[in-house]
């Protein structure tokens, strides 16, 4: 442990003993929700203030200079038009920045105005603070410090969100690789008294592979919380090709008559549940909070299958947490927006220099305290509306509702364009209804051969049962391009090429622990645009 390592474990240390010690109550919660309400439009304009007397030169001073909009304007635009108003014609006037650009992956140009975003994400302070990654679903992984004040600021809609669920009394455990998003979960229940009683992980915590902070700090953890007069679980293995351990915990925990909670990626929760059908293991009302991937009929279709119910959850480690599944939902994705730690917005009209479209969702949050975003997209699109549900979590105070979440950024392999959408429909719709098998048993794997040249595997997991592989390939092709257009001429491409070959294997897991519809091995090309 280096000398910089122990300074970040001490804080660590008193940090989420400081959290813990004083737990989230509901009654307080409410305040403070009521409270953030009230303060959204002073926040704002107090984070833009600040922005624009800042002597750096971040990304949003120089957009809103760009856009010759001062201070003045900005609280005009927020009288007249509130917060959402103000925001969609900021991005009207070039103030956002698209997922290419916020990743540093392309140069922000606004006009004459011309920079880049650095990729890795500023800290946001010394403070205590967990050190998580993102996915690197879509490029390069980047670290962000998650601390004790954005954790406790979390803690406050968590708390709310599961007593509007009757949750409050569940037995709590998360089934997710070791690192620093876990940590923070750890933390976030903890901090308002639902304290996980386990924590299993798909990877060995003794292997060797990962950061010695995610060792450490899963061993620090505990200290911390009994100091704080509270106990937290260390990691166990659960592999996702053998689950029963964690189907075995949620049978026990209902055999004692109380109600188990996962916390999981929704392939997982698939797995987990077809494993406990597979081995006789009564899991009958479970309930899962899933996030990290979509959301689909057919995955909550096999999670209900063993008599459990799945809740989605919407967010980024960029961000934070976005919402929470509405209790009377219209579609498998369908969230409450936590309006008080983030603002969604779509913009008004397209800009075709950047792409962006007005199905696209950018994200801004400004709490005192949180990293600043303005207008940022994290590269989805989805349905963004204000509708009556009924639910208690419309009566707490979240009345936007989000969802049919996708990405919007195509997939490109071997010459052929493809929409997110359209693969998952097809791997988790057409193949499993033509061949068998579930949600997660296909995927397409992205490679680059010997010669450099692109190659994809369409990936069938041998649980499947025989099958001829062209026929897996001819339904796969015809399903993506059912027109006469280039789709079709690009199938054609694709099949006389031998572009796509049928694998008999697992699914891949990326290092977090998902399992994606396409999976890039390293050394693929970077072929999303």
């Amino acid at each position: 442990m280096t000398l910089d390592d122990l300074a970040a474990a001490t804080r660590l240390l008193f940090g989420a003993r400081r959290l813990l010690r004083d737990p989230v109550t509901p009654s307080r919660a409410r305040r403070v929700l009521a409270d953030r309400f009230r303060q959204r439009e002073a926040d704002f304009l107090q984070a833009i203030r600040a922005v624009l007397e800042s002597e750096s030169a971040g990304p949003y001073a120089r957009l809103l200079r760009s856009a010759r909009c001062e201070y003045g304007d900005v609280a005009r635009l927020v009288h007249r038009d509130g917060l959402d108003g103000t925001l969609r014609t900021l991005a009207c006037h070039g103030v956002y920045l698209t997922v290419e650009e916020f990743k540093g992956r392309r140069a922000v140009v606004r006009g004459d105005l011309a920079f880049e975003v650095a990729p890795s994400r500023p800290q946001r302070s010394r403070a205590a603070g967990i050190a998580a990654q993102t996915s690197g679903s879509r490029g390069r992984r980047t670290t962000v410090t998650i601390d004790m004040a954005t954790i406790g600021a979390w803690a406050v809609d968590a708390c709310l969100d599961y007593e509007a669920r009757g949750g409050l009394d569940w037995v709590h455990a998360r089934w997710t690789v070791p690192g620093g998003d876990s940590v923070a979960f750890l933390l976030l229940f903890a901090a308002f008294g639902a304290t996980p009683a386990r924590w299993f992980s798909p990877l060995d915590p003794a292997a060797g592979g990962l950061h010695p902070r995610y060792r450490w700090s899963a061993r620090i953890l505990p200290w911390a919380a009994r100091l704080a007069g509270t106990r937290l679980p260390h990691p166990e293995s659960a592999p996702l090709d053998d689950p029963e351990p964690v189907a075995a915990w949620l049978a026990a925990v209902r055999r004692q008559g109380r109600t188990p909670h996962l916390v999981t990626y929704v392939s997982s929760a698939v797995r987990v549940c077809e494993a406990a059908l597979a081995r006789g293991l009564d899991i009958r009302g479970t309930r899962f909070s899933v996030t990290g991937e979509p959301v689909t009929a057919a995955r909550l279709a096999a999670v209900r299958r063993a008599g459990a119910e799945a809740a989605p959850y919407y967010g980024s480690v960029d961000a934070g947490l976005i919402g929470a599944g509405c209790l009377s939902p219209v579609a498998p994705d369908e969230v409450h927006v936590h309006d008080d730690l983030v603002t969604l917005v779509q913009p008004d009209q397209a800009d075709r220099a950047s792409g962006l479209r007005p199905t696209h969702l950018l994200v801004s949050s400004f709490r005192p305290g949180s990293a600043l975003l303005l207008n940022v997209s994290l590269g989805d699109e989805g349905v963004l509306e204000t509708r009556r549900c009924g639910c208690p979590l419309e009566a707490v105070g979240w009345t936007r509702h989000l969802h049919t979440v996708r990405s919007f950024e195509k997939l490109t392999a071997g010459g052929m364009t493809l929409l997110d959408c359209d693969v998952v429909r097809v791997l988790e719709e057409e193949l499993p209804r033509r061949f068998g098998g579930g949600p997660t048993d296909y995927q397409l794997v992205e490679e680059e051969a010997s010669g450099g040249e692109p190659r994809l595997r369409l990936v069938v997991d041998p649980r499947v049962g025989a099958l001829r592989p062209d026929a897996v390939v001819d339904t796969f092709l015809g399903a993506i391009a059912r027109s006469d257009g280039a789709e079709r001429v690009m199938s054609l491409h694709w099949r006389q090429g031998g572009y796509l070959r049928v694998q008999r294997a697992r699914p891949l897991l990326t290092d977090s622990g998902k399992i994606l519809h396409l999976h890039r091995r390293p050394g693929a090309p970077a072929s999303r645009h």
